[in-house]
């Protein structure tokens, strides 16, 4: 099961965030939990998706070296290709994950530098 505030792919709106899990309540029966999800690229683009039983391939993201292997394929495709639906949030996805992991490490980087120079300062 996601949490709240995970970045997972959606095979419809591509790389999304967990905004909230939720339980709604039809007129009749017991409530249904739903994930809450929130498009990367378009923020306007909401998804209510039952965590059990969802038709949606929800997945976790891939990761770096996966990313990595599959803009090496993206530079070779046609540009046919580059326009199939799935193809381009696939690609945003390998964007986002390397994007993240630059991220990581930059704030490590600060982290070690602001270390450094505590260490100096003393």
């Amino acid at each position: 099961m996601f949490q709240k505030k995970d970045y997972i792919y959606s095979e419809t709106m591509g790389v999304c965030r967990v905004d909230d899990v939720t339980n709604l309540a039809p007129k009749k029966g017991s409530a249904v939990a739903y994930y809450v999800l929130r498009s990367v690229y378009q923020k306007e683009k909401v998804a209510y998706i039952p965590v059990d039983n969802h038709a949606v391939e929800l997945r976790e993201l891939i990761l770096p070296e996966q990313a990595m292997a599959f803009l090496g394929k993206w530079q070779s495709m046609d540009e046919q290709d580059k326009e199939n639906e799935q193809i381009l949030l696939q690609k945003g996805e390998a964007d986002f994950v390397l994007a993240q992991e630059e991220r990581k490490a930059v704030k490590k980087n600060e982290k070690k530098k602001k270390g450094n120079t505590e260490t100096v300062a003393t």
